[in-house]
């Protein structure tokens, strides 16, 4: 079996190029903890209006978008620290997505999101408030579950 484990090193080399590149020749403004998928889009039309927090993932296919033509207008859009983006999500113009938020994947962000929330649907709606992110995301409830089972069964592996 094929295992792409050895390139991961070479992977997030190149995810951390492509940050600092949109952030020398693009003017955008991402932390260089931020894990962005290479199939993301970033909007180049307006790139000072991006602004991405430490320890924010935003996986494939997600759009973040700074400008808006048919209203032409420009606005920043800030994703905030411990955030998760997910799968296919797009989030518009002047939204402010709060520390420690997730968007599930699939939502259509039109307004901004209150920290420590996860929203969802087309468009989003907060679907659960006060919850706590690790770094990345990660809800905390799961980190420290998973935690707790790899203590109770150290031989075990993850696949």
């Amino acid at each position: 079996m094929l295992t792409l484990r050895p390139f991961l090193p070479l992977r997030n080399a190149v995810v951390r190029a492509r940050i600092a590149w949109w952030n020398r020749f693009w003017g955008m403004d991402i932390h260089p903890t931020a894990r962005i998928s290479l199939k993301a889009h970033l909007d180049k039309t307006h790139p000072k209006g991006i602004h991405i927090g430490s320890c924010t993932t935003v996986t494939f296919g997600v759009a973040i978008l700074a400008h808006d033509m048919a209203r032409r207008m420009r606005r920043d859009t800030v994703i905030g620290k411990d955030c998760f983006i997910g799968a296919h999500s797009i989030i518009l113009p002047g939204v402010t997505v709060g520390d420690g938020s997730i968007v599930a994947a699939g939502s259509v962000v039109n307004r901004d999101v209150p920290p420590g929330c996860i929203v969802a649907g087309n468009p989003a709606k907060v679907i659960r408030e006060g919850i706590r992110t690790v770094p990345y995301g990660v809800l905390a409830e799961h980190f420290e579950a998973g935690r707790a089972a790899e203590a109770r069964d150290p031989g075990s592996t993850r696949s």
